[in-house]
């Protein structure tokens, strides 16, 4: 099936995964997962992307974020990757691809979307068994949105200040939902936009962009994800 090309709008966030090649290992040690970190902060702000969530997974990225412009997000990826590539290959003699080709992405329309895929962004580790809870897990923006935690490469998104009036009712309603992110229809709709690179929520919201956009979305994953059991 061949695969739809990928939509980027300038201030509309967007989900992204890039997986390494063959689910092979892209990250062997912390000095590499501070590495990749490091200069994510760099090329978002060098290219005018906000970061607003992401983990850092042994074979993949889940990264939320923003692009200002329409070929922000591909500027980023493209000189991230390319650091981080050389990098790598210098650190561990290594020659050939790590990445897996073009990363993957979904446009996300609607608020409610978007942070249920912060939560299922950074539940990635306890999906995976690696650890118990996300707080657990080093290497994602959880201790930022959860907890209150220092990370300079975390710019809040709107839909996310939106939760609170101060930063700890924010982090005390994130938790909540990050808590809801985990059921298996809320999963499978963000996999299914993202590795199709189709988009979330409804177009309708964007009146510039209904039209071209309708054709985009999933079957059956128009408008805000359903709450309570499925």
């Amino acid at each position: 099936m061949p695969r739809h090309a990928r939509i980027v709008v300038p201030n509309v966030p967007v989900h992204l995964i890039q997986r390494g090649h063959n689910r092979r290992a892209c990250f062997f040690e912390e000095r590499d997962f501070e590495y990749y970190l490091h200069w994510l902060e760099y090329f978002a702000a060098k290219y005018g992307c906000d970061i607003h969530c992401y983990v850092l997974m042994n074979n993949h990225v889940h990264i939320a974020a923003t692009p200002h412009e329409r070929d922000s997000l591909a500027h980023l990826m493209k000189s991230l990757n390319q650091r981080f590539v050389a990098y790598m290959n210098k650190s561990y003699q290594r020659t050939g691809t790590l990445w897996e080709g073009r990363f993957r992405s979904c446009l996300i329309l609607d608020g409610e979307y978007f942070l249920t895929c912060m939560g299922y962004i950074e539940l990635n580790p306890v999906r995976a068994g690696i650890v118990g809870h996300p707080r657990d897990y080093r290497w994602s923006s959880y201790r930022a949105n959860a907890e209150g935690g220092e990370n300079s490469c975390i710019a809040p998104h709107a839909h996310y200040l939106l939760l609170g009036s101060n930063e700890l009712e924010r982090s005390v309603a994130y938790r909540q939902l990050v808590a809801e992110s985990n059921k298996e229809s809320v999963v499978q709709s963000i996999r299914c936009a993202t590795n199709a690179n189709r988009v979330l929520g409804d177009p309708s919201n964007f009146t510039d962009l209904a039209t071209p956009l309708l054709h985009r979305l999933p079957p059956g994953l128009r408008g805000r994800p359903k709450k309570g059991n499925e």
